[in-house]
């Protein structure tokens, strides 16, 4: 009787764990990222340096805001420093999310006139990204956080009054 009791024990225990190990594995890759993930406005800085071409090589640094509208449109507003030069830009452009929470972002940058190309990597449930910049002679990342985070992490708080 006793032998039975143990056994009866430590299978329960056996099939809780095993639940609950695969619990959290399931629902984590049952997770997909869309556009829908990158909504809201985020605080970023971007750091780096231009290598090319020779008459605006220098280091670089950025910081701004940057509102993304869950559908695939983006806009900036931000300082940067190029080499010691300070220059407030404005930026437009589109997004695409991809189902692995990376993407692609293209940003026209005004009043300089240059297109610039981002990959980057959503992360804290969608408070946060980190990018680099794509395009040749460019050496820049970029880290921004949420600047109204989703009440839960990875949940939209509801409130978009403020973005």
């Amino acid at each position: 009787m006793k032998r039975s009791t143990t056994a009866k024990t430590f299978t329960m225990a056996a099939l809780t764990a095993l639940a609950l190990g695969i619990g959290p594995t399931a629902k984590a890759a049952d997770r997909e990222c869309s556009n829908a993930t990158l909504k809201g406005t985020f605080a970023y800085t971007s750091t780096g340096s231009i290598a090319a071409p020779p008459e605006v090589a220098g280091p670089f640094v950025e910081v701004g805001t940057q509102s993304f509208d869950g559908k695939g449109a983006t806009t900036a507003a931000a300082t940067l420093s190029q080499n010691g030069n300070i220059l407030q830009v404005t930026v437009t452009g589109t997004y695409t999310v991809n189902a692995d929470c990376t993407g692609t972002m293209t940003l026209q940058v005004a009043p300089i006139g240059v297109t610039v190309d981002v990959f980057f990597a959503i992360d804290d449930g969608g408070n946060g990204f980190q990018a680099i910049e794509t395009d040749p002679g460019l050496v820049i990342t970029r880290i921004a956080r949420r600047q109204f985070p989703a009440v839960h992490r990875g949940e939209d708080s509801g409130d978009d009054s403020k973005e």
